[in-house]
């Protein structure tokens, strides 16, 4: 079994217990795309998720013209399909917000801050494969929220008791996702994402890897053990968030991402 194989098996699994999610208002439609977009999804990780890799990239959630509509995280449908080369059938939600269609990949919208992320990843490395021989990409949580208007909720804006039932589902997805993909680096997109892989604790990353042990999963070398070996959470490096409400990423976002990561060690 991949790494691949394995985060969508328990993306599978995560996804049955977020269907009784209930966040509340203003939350009035919710979509996950690793079920209606399972398809893409699956794909991306067989494809790009192969082995353990050196660098984690982490998102917060899905964008409504990006995962949402490609079921790839960042997902731009012109990144996914001309970059990544993947383009599958998307299905739709149960239930569709009148003001957000799922179009999938003949979505006409583009996602500004996947058009940054993957036009970063294109411009340093060339080609996906090169990128992806040591990177992955990751969203921390599945779920997209909307309001009743059809703006979009990030799941730091839920409810207090509503967002700690959510963060324990997802933190510990995440660290079933850390555990399997091995990162020397974890990179969270945004402040957010690096406080959830700050939240990974060595002992939430050793627990995680003896649930990896219990489903059958062998991890490859460096970890002699899954069920008894010491684990260490990687290291997290936090970097501006591409989305064009940031001012900030509005002023040469790659310039200011490339330095951060350069910085960090990573590149």
């Amino acid at each position: 079994m991949t790494p691949g194989e394995y985060i969508l098996h328990q993306g599978d699994r995560y996804s049955e217990a977020l269907a009784t999610f209930s966040p509340g208002p203003p939350v009035s439609a919710v979509y996950n795309p690793l079920v209606y977009a399972r398809t893409p999804w699956a794909r991306y990780l067989r494809q790009h998720a192969t082995a353990p890799r050196r660098v984690v990239f982490l998102g917060m959630n899905p964008g409504p013209w990006g995962m949402a509509q490609t079921g790839i995280p960042f997902g731009e449908v012109a990144a996914v399909r001309d970059w990544l080369e993947i383009e599958e059938p998307v299905g739709q939600p149960d239930r569709i917000h009148p003001k957000r269609p799922i179009d999938g990949f003949a979505c006409t919208r583009s996602e500004v801050s996947g058009r940054r992320l993957w036009g970063l990843f294109r411009e340093r490395y060339g080609t996906a494969t090169a990128f992806f021989s040591e990177n992955m990409v990751i969203n921390y949580c599945p779920l997209v929220f909307m309001d009743a208007g059809g703006r979009n909720i990030t799941p730091d804006r839920l409810r207090s008791a509503q967002r700690r039932e959510l963060l324990e589902i997802c933190d510990r997805l995440l660290a079933d996702t850390l555990a399997v993909l091995q990162p020397r680096y974890a990179v969270g997109v945004g402040r957010f994402a690096a406080e959830r892989l700050r939240a990974v604790t060595a002992e939430k990353l050793t627990a995680a890897r003896g649930r990896t042990a219990a489903a059958g999963y062998v991890h490859p070398s460096p970890v002699p053990d899954a069920s008894t070996a010491p684990a260490s959470p990687p290291q997290t490096v936090q970097i501006l968030h591409p989305s064009p409400a940031s001012p900030a990423a509005n002023r040469g976002w790659a310039d200011v991402a490339t330095g951060q990561l350069r910085d960090a060690g990573v590149w």
